[in-house]
């Protein structure tokens, strides 16, 4: 076993896994797991940068994240970042703080790259060979992986509950001309998505990401966010539709009241449910499998 830290740093969150990672069984133990809601790509769908104010929530999650991974002793230490610092001008000053902090340089992946961990993560410890679809569904972005136990197609879109958000909400709760307009661009976005991925082609669909697994724990009825109960929980399409229409339905204080809602998701789980529920619908899943595996996963296999 390699004792490993793997830190994801996306649109929307900061994510950090210190773990003890097998790499010749892909067994992973986990000993410490955790988010921070940073939104670091604050802006920048407008702006093309990083802002100020983004950039210091995310270096105070770094610093925090590097007193952790002292106090486990992780021999190596790998930093991901994601959408929102593969769009941004100033993404070096972004690389330069998280350097300082950590002591090791973000590594600022491709769409593609970042699909390839996703799915790894996702399906190492899933049982059985069929075709998976694996969609992980970021704030800046959404990551399409076909495969079985190797990457067969890949494709990521700019749709991503932060991007799409901040693009079309001003109401709350949406008006109905904001949903169809986000509605749209998850459209075009799967037209892209399946001019490289068959979507349709595969058996399971596996859902990650925030938005996901909350979706998850409000389609269980969970009185409290519960990762070992949402993990491989399967959501019938039925039910994620009547999920996604009562988030659109509801104003921001009666989203904040859902148990299992981040506060930080608050204001971009209406953007993310519907991604999801415009995959299934696009593709005729009858059900989607939520991981709570993930791209994180899949970086610390790298790293071991």
């Amino acid at each position: 076993m390699t004792r490993v830290a793997a830190i994801d740093c996306g649109t929307n969150s900061i994510r950090l896994l210190v773990a003890d990672a097998d790499p010749d069984t892909g067994e992973i133990v986990d000993l410490d797991r955790r988010m921070i809601i940073v939104r670091l790509g604050q802006g920048v769908d407008r702006t093309g940068r990083l802002a100020p104010d983004a950039l210091e929530r995310t270096f105070a999650a770094c610093r925090e994240y590097a007193a952790v991974i002292k106090e486990h002793g992780a021999e190596k230490v790998r930093f991901v970042a994601t959408s929102a610092s593969r769009d941004a001008e100033n993404r070096d000053e972004f690389v330069r703080g998280v350097l300082d902090i950590l002591g090791v340089e973000p590594e600022v992946i491709s769409g593609d790259q970042e699909a390839e961990f996703s799915f790894t993560g996702a399906t190492m410890e899933l049982p059985g060979h069929e075709e998976r679809l694996v969609v992980d569904i970021g704030g800046g972005s959404t990551e399409f992986v076909i495969g079985r136990e190797h990457v067969e197609a890949a494709r990521s879109v700019d749709i991503g509950c932060v991007r799409l958000t901040e693009r079309h909400v001003r109401s709350d709760p949406p008006a109905a001309e904001e949903i169809a307009a986000i509605r749209a661009d998850i459209e075009a976005a799967l037209d892209l998505a399946e001019e490289t991925v068959p979507l349709r082609g595969a058996g399971t669909l596996v859902g990650l990401a925030g938005s996901v697994t909350t979706v998850a724990g409000i389609a269980l009825g969970l009185h409290a966010y519960d990762s070992e109960a949402i993990h491989r929980a399967r959501i019938p399409y039925e039910r994620v539709a009547e999920i996604a229409r009562m988030l659109q339905n509801a104003t921001h204080d009666e989203r904040a009241a859902i148990p299992v809602m981040h506060p930080g998701r608050v204001d971009v789980i209406v953007a993310g449910a519907l991604v999801l529920l415009a995959i299934m619908e696009r593709i005729g899943a009858r059900e989607v499998v939520v991981s709570e595996h993930d791209i994180l996963d899949g970086i610390a296999f790298s790293v071991a």
